[in-house]
């Protein structure tokens, strides 16, 4: 047991006396994210406690105001931002607190607000926060009163613009809690989880628990920490004595080991817990519950990234923070449902391009087997826009790492921290001294995980970046990895990462990421198409605007389409040919290259690929070439058009695993044949669709939890009358909703539909949109109605029901 401050100083500036961590007991923990009031615009008055907001909107967190608001090509936040509105907003709510936690620290602690917040708590200002990507939290013990009416009142100023390179939402968009403890009780992210020594037969798993005194007198407690595995079952405790002086804080070091443990992998994410009881007497004062993982990380130029002693490579794609049609929203089931997407497009890792994510993303990783390299900054001293974090970076810059490091660092999926991207001033000395602080910062709050940052050049100059990437643990490749075998020469022990590609060179990042140890992995920029850095990854046809997203405003473009899933959900071609590359699930794919028009070609920008579709439906094509796309990892693949072979192609590793094929267009069944010897195996088909006839509702989920939160993906699928889906269809549709949900927000994958978001009506692009459910807080049933002109209305009847009481 060592006897120090185990709480940076700097973070009393920020975290005051509170602790979150782990689940509600008794009502230490409650969810703040109903009934707050809402009104747009600047109302200095809204922080007094006898304002009149009767009149405001009355919603449930998390909100983000933007995805309601109207694109519009003069709002300010431009093609960044997705020109969707931002300004000034101010939330309210009334609760009460108990007579009973008198003598309780209370505090109130947010997830994630997008930026520039003030809190206020009957009238008093608590602090500001302007980094809209970090959580904090503040002290209200001072200020309650009890057994009367307490308000707490936030303003939040996404005014001025452009301050983010991508949609950022604005608003309250991460939950809120309340949370009540014992002036004696274990710190805000007070816990850190290790596991040294890991091997199939035995781990030890080291805490260090830093406890708080926050009375006047001395006090002995008893920390009970007990380990559970995933079956519940009991997997090792620990029991100490712990004496604190009036005031004082100590962190308490316990070692637990573990026999035959589960290791947490992408393949097994096994998860522990860890349960910590402070007693006094015979007096339980304090019950804390922590997830972990037990698994080992090691990394070397010679062997490469190790997991629990394995070699690995990382299959990564970056992503921002929108949840699409949600905007911002950071759901719990939003968040659950990205990492789903990007584990069954063969995904292994994900980069929180360019911010921490949200608590509900990081335990799904952690739940669901996805690998983090959680990042901090997209830029440091030397901004990008005028209003972006630059800034706030000298005087925030470590309490938001903090923020980071500390709340992330017990998630086994967390395998590498960032520290920032494609920093501008990075060829400075000055950038030296920065990376040698940051890095220093986190490796101090966590000794267990490499540091790197994600860095480009497009120039010549790289190799003066030597010693900005000296002081990292892993380097990261912004589109550079073409350097990494001269640069190993130059510099034989630089471990490397290639931290962004574009789309178009997935064989190629395969390949070189699979010929050298040194290089541990690739993340495609991007996973899954975003809204913001509006036009980044399209294609375009003779009579559009020519060029790059930022050589002109390409307005209605309001998202980038350069991801490997798009806003619905689809799995784009380029998908499933680099989850074919890179794994062993996914053997065989089917698709057709749109044709260039009658009126000239279609061109590509940098982050795009050739348009292609799952589509065998080409009215006008008839007996004109259509290329056919087949990706394999068969040797050979067969083509066939309505039973008739076409021909037969190899698809190895010398052919990059793809065949093309050029097909007179026939209406019709088109089948691809995977080939082994000469012995046919699977086969992929796509058919010609009639018209337009049926509406098809495909939800993700059918029952709900009635907590207000809980959401249904429902995928739109308009299909011909024999039910083969008609990818040409542009329908308009109509959504209409009864019982116990509402609908939270409607989406397809069209990033020129100006339509809202948040809406009842969309129109299907390539046959396909979205409608997004949400519970209300009733147990009950909802019913979901989807119409189309010329066409029968579609219904689907969803399930929701009462969450069960949990008690850890």
């Amino acid at each position: 047991m060592k006897n120090r401050s185990c709480i940076f100083p700097f973070l009393f500036l920020l975290l005051f006396a509170f602790q979150v961590e782990g689940q509600q007991y008794a009502q230490r923990k409650q969810l703040f994210d109903y009934h707050w009031k809402f009104a747009l615009g600047d109302s200095p008055a809204a922080s007094n406690t006898d304002f009149n907001d009767s009149h405001w909107r009355t919603l449930n967190l998390p909100h983000d105001w933007s995805i309601e608001g109207k694109i519009d090509k003069n709002n300010p936040s431009g093609e960044a931002g997705g020109y969707f509105p931002t300004g000034i907003g101010w939330y309210r709510k009334e609760f009460y607190v108990p007579s009973t936690w008198q003598g309780e620290e209370v505090s109130i602690y947010f997830e994630g607000v997008y930026m520039d917040s003030k809190v206020f708590v009957n009238g008093q200002l608590l602090g500001v926060h302007p980094y809209g990507f970090t959580s904090f939290a503040y002290d209200l013990t001072p200020y309650l009163k009890y057994n009367k009416k307490n308000i707490i009142a936030v303003r939040v100023d996404n005014s001025q613009q452009v301050n983010c390179r991508w949609y950022s939402g604005s608003g309250i968009y991460r939950h809120v809690w309340l949370i009540k403890a014992n002036p004696v009780h274990i710190a805000h992210w007070g816990v850190e989880i290790t596991t040294p020594e890991v091997s199939s037969q035995q781990a030890i798993v080291r805490i260090k628990t830093c406890i708080k005194n926050e009375t006047g007198k001395p006090q002995t407690i008893m920390l009970t920490t007990h380990l559970t595995d995933k079956h519940n079952k009991m997997a090792g405790e620990n029991q100490v004595s712990v004496h604190l002086q009036a005031n004082e804080e100590k962190e308490v070091s316990q070692a637990i080991t573990v026999h035959k443990p589960l290791l947490w992998s992408p393949e097994t994410p096994s998860l522990y817990q860890a349960a910590f009881n402070l007693k006094q007497g015979d007096k339980i004062i304090g019950r804390l519950q922590k997830t972990f993982g037990i698994r080992s990380i090691t990394y070397s130029a010679e062997k490469g990234l190790q997991l629990n002693g394995n070699s690995i490579k990382l299959d990564g794609g970056c992503v921002h923070d929108d949840n699409g049609c949600l905007g911002a929203a950071a759901y719990d089931r939003a968040e659950e449902r990205k990492i789903e997407l990007l584990k069954s497009a063969g995904f292994n890792a994900v980069r929180t391009a360019h911010n921490p994510p949200s608590e509900a993303f990081l335990n799904a990783c952690d739940k669901l087997g996805l690998m983090v390299v959680d990042e901090a900054f997209d830029c440091w001293r030397v901004g990008k826009n005028k209003y972006d974090y630059a800034r706030f970076f000298d005087q925030w810059n470590q309490r938001d790492l903090a923020a980071m490091v500390l709340r992330d660092r017990n998630h086994p999926s967390v395998i590498m921290w960032s520290i920032g991207n494609e920093i501008i001033e990075r060829e400075s000395p000055e950038a030296i001294q920065t990376a040698k602080m940051l890095v220093g910062a986190i490796h101090k709050m966590d000794p267990t995980r490499p540091v790197t940052s994600a860095i480009p050049t497009w120039d010549n100059k790289w190799a003066i970046l030597d010693s900005l990437m000296a002081t990292l643990d892993i380097c990261g490749y912004n589109y550079e990895l073409f350097r990494a075998p001269s640069d190993h020469q130059r510099v034989p022990s630089r471990v490397i990462v290639q931290t962004e590609s574009y789309p178009k060179d997935a064989f190629k990042n395969w390949d070189m990421v699979h010929s050298h140890p040194y290089i541990i992995g690739d993340f495609v920029w991007t996973a899954m198409d975003y809204l913001g850095e509006s036009g980044i990854g399209r294609y375009y046809y003779p009579w559009e605007p020519k060029g790059e997203s930022w050589e002109a405003n390409l307005f209605p473009w309001h998202g980038s389409y350069c991801g490997d899933i798009d806003l619905t959900g689809w799995r784009k071609p380029v998908s499933h040919y680099r989850d074919i590359l890179w794994n062993n699930t996914e053997k065989l794919y089917l698709a057709v290259q749109e044709p260039n028009p009658a009126s000239g070609e279609i061109q590509l920008t940098s982050w795009a690929v050739w348009p292609t579709w799952e589509s065998w439906t080409w009215p006008g094509y008839e007996g004109k070439t259509l290329q056919v796309e087949v990706y394999s990892k068969y040797p050979r693949v067969r083509l066939y058009l309505n039973n008739k072979l076409i021909g037969e192609k190899p698809t190895t590793q010398a052919q990059e695993f793809k065949a093309t094929f050029p097909v007179p267009y026939t209406p019709g069944v088109l089948k691809a044949v995977g080939v082994m010897g000469n012995q046919e195996t699977e086969s992929k088909t796509l058919r010609t669709a009639g018209a337009p006839a049926k509406i098809q509702l495909i939800p993700d989920r059918k029952t709900l939890l009635a907590n207000g939160e809980d959401l249904s993906f429902i995928t739109i699928e308009i299909t011909d009358k024999n039910g083969v889906p008609q990818p040409n269809a542009g329908n308009r549709l109509q959504c209409k909703i009864a019982g116990q949900g509402v609908i939270a927000g409607v989406a397809n994958a069209n990033l020129q539909d100006p339509d809202p978001y948040a809406g009842l009506t969309r129109k299907a692009w390539h046959g396909r949109a979205l409608v997004v459910v949400k519970s209300t807080r009733k147990p009950g049933n909802i019913r979901l109605t989807v119409s189309s002109a010329g066409m029968p209305d579609a219904f689907l009847v969803i399930k929701t029901k009462k969450q069960m009481a949990h008690n850890p």
